[in-house]
Formats: C-alpha cells, sequence, structure tokens
C-alpha cells in the first residue's frame, strides 16, 4: 500500500527495473549480481517512495562503506518486487506495507522468501484535507459529512464530483472501492507520482485551496503542510479481506523487511546486516526530508545520517 517519489536511488551501477503491476514476467531484467554466488554483492529492490529511498541509501551506504559490499539496485512496482524477490532477482525488499497473497504464496507456500523482521517504522494510510481546512471546518474530518464538501473539492479532473486525489496507478489502494461502497460524491484522480502527488499539494497550500488527498505516515511533507486526517469506518481485522467490499479505513501497519530465502540462509554478513537494520520513524523522516525537500543525493543524505548517528547504526554491524 504506499505510498512514494519516482526518483530512482540508482547511481552509477544500479540497474533499473521498470514494470507495472502484474508484468512480473520483467523482472528478469533485474540486475544480474543477485545473490551471485561467491560475490560479495548485494542487489536491494527499491520501491517508488522516499521512505523506500531512505532505507535503502542508508543500508547501501554502510553495506558498502563498513562491510565492504557492493550493491545494486533495483527499481520495481510493489507486487513485481515480490516477483523478483522470490525468483532470486532481487535480495531484500527493506518496507513492505503488506501482501498477503504474495506472503501466502510465496513464505508459506513457495518458501522463497523468508520473513527479515521489524523496519522499526509504523506506517498509516489514510484521507487527509490540510489542516488549515479542517480548522475552518471541524465536521470535514467524519467521512459521514464528506458529500457536503463535494462542489468544494470539485476539480476539472474530478468533473462533477468531489475529487479524492490518488499518487501513482500503481499503488495497491482501497480508494475506488471506498468511494463505491461509502456512496460518496468523489472520483479518484490519480496526479501520476508521489512526487506529482507532493507538487500538487504544494501548490494547493500555496494557494490555501482545499483539498483531499490519499496520503500516509510516515511521510516528511507534513513537516511541511499539516494535514488531518479524516475518519473512515474504523478497521477491524478482515474488513478489507475481499477488495471490491472493502469499507472501513486503512489499518497501522508494523513495516517489515523481507529476504530472498537462499540469501537469507547463505548472503553472510550482508543478509546478517539486514536482519538487525532497524530504525526509527524520526530517522526515516530525516534522511527522507534531505532527499526530497533538500534535494540532496540519497547517498550524501545516507552519509550525513550516518555521521550523525553512529549509536543507531553500530549494532547492525555483524
Amino acid at each position: 500500500m504506499r505510498p512514494r517519489v519516482t526518483a530512482a536511488l540508482a547511481a552509477g551501477s544500479a540497474l533499473l527495473l521498470l514494470t507495472g503491476c502484474g508484468a512480473a514476467d520483467m523482472t528478469r531484467q533485474a540486475s544480474p549480481f543477485a545473490h551471485a554466488g561467491g560475490t560479495r554483492t548485494v542487489t536491494l529492490s527499491v520501491q517508488s517512495w522516499v521512505g523506500a529511498q531512505a532505507n535503502v541509501a542508508v543500508a547501501r551506504h554502510l553495506l558498502e562503506n563498513e562491510l565492504g559490499y557492493r550493491v545494486d539496485t533495483v527499481q520495481a512496482d510493489e507486487v513485481p518486487a515480490w516477483d523478483a524477490l522470490s525468483q532470486g532477482r532481487v535480495d531484500a525488499i527493506l518496507e513492505d506495507w503488506g501482501h498477503p497473497e504474495q506472503e501466502r504464496r510465496y513464505i508459506d507456500d513457495k518458501k522463497t522468501i523468508t520473513r527479515g523482521g521489524d523496519l522499526g517504522v509504523t506506517g498509516h494510510i489514510g484521507w487527509y484535507v490540510p489542516t488549515y481546512f479542517a480548522d475552518a471546518h471541524p465536521d470535514v474530518t467524519d467521512w459521514e459529512n464528506l458529500d457536503k464538501y463535494a462542489g468544494t473539492l470539485r476539480t476539472a479532473e474530478s468533473g462533477g464530483k468531489g475529487q479524492l486525489m490518488d499518487g501513482s496507478p500503481s499503488y495497491v489502494t482501497n480508494d475506488k472501492a471506498l468511494v463505491k461502497n461509502l456512496d460518496l460524491d468523489y472520483e479518484v484522480v490519480f496526479a501520476g507520482s508521489e512526487a506529482a502527488q507532493i507538487t500538487q499539494i504544494e501548490q494547493f497550500a500555496k494557494e490555501r485551496k482545499p483539498f483531499l488527498t490519499y496520503w500516509y505516515t510516515p511521510q516528511w511533507l507534513f513537516e511541511k503542510v499539516p494535514m488531518t486526517e479524516v475518519e473512515l469506518p474504523p478497521y477491524e481485522e478482515g474488513c478489507d479481506a475481499d477488495p471490491a467490499k472493502v469499507a472501513c479505513a486503512y489499518p497501522v501497519t508494523a513495516l517489515q523487511k523481507y529476504l530472498n530465502a537462499d540469501f537469507a540462509r547463505g548472503g553472510g554478513d550482508a543478509a546478517e546486516f539486514l536482519k538487525r537494520f532497524r530504525w526509527s520513524t524520526e530517522d526515516q523522516n530525516e534522511v527522507s526530508l534531505m532527499i526530497a525537500e533538500r534535494k540532496m543525493r540519497p547517498e550524501d543524505a545516507a552519509r550525513a545520517w550516518a555521521d550523525a548517528h553512529p549509536g543507531t547504526w553500530k549494532p547492525w554491524l555483524p
């Protein structure tokens, strides 16, 4: 689910994998170095949002500079990344927001992927309005009042309905089903990517215009554009089991890491390091802010964070 910026972390030796959901066969274009026997090379999947970039940037910096590995990166959408991991085309996914179907297929049944432990970051997806709009219209934070504001939130792209802005069409979301099942007078409009969505949010905020958007925490943009969550019907276990019938809020999710099973067993210090890699929401946001807002190169942001926080990352080293 997630969220997420399209700027690639890849540099130099990195090889990009550009796929759409369901295009799993394209994982064959991934790095040929993944789990290459006898080499000190690791290939990490980078999903297209800035938090994922931050994870990989720091892991890459430490693997290369503290443990002497070569690190390649592959950019893939959420579901194709699981396919690539199962096939050994990448060695690890460092931030996953929950894919039960893939977990059953690859962990429980095929046993080609293994759990790598908590990332340490708690994620949550929701619908948000700018806080300046919520302060002026407090009842907008209850989903049952959203139709009252549909006209106010209408855009040229949403036609005669209110606009619910989403990011990339590749994100796994419940938004279209929620709009339908809650009988809301809204249209889901895709910005195209996390970067495009951020640009639109910042423009709305600059002009003090109201908007309703799919968004998520942790995310550095809250520091710049305060937003308030709209309360959807409460999440209960299993309420989102049928994607077509979902009519509840998104869950709060402890974000997880996953490793290729062969790599987890035979990946040596690199595998052990990635299992130990665990940082806080504040740590991730610090690096994300440097990349997305201060426009630092991911490798420079990772170096700056590592220099400032040796007490956090030294216990990750084998």
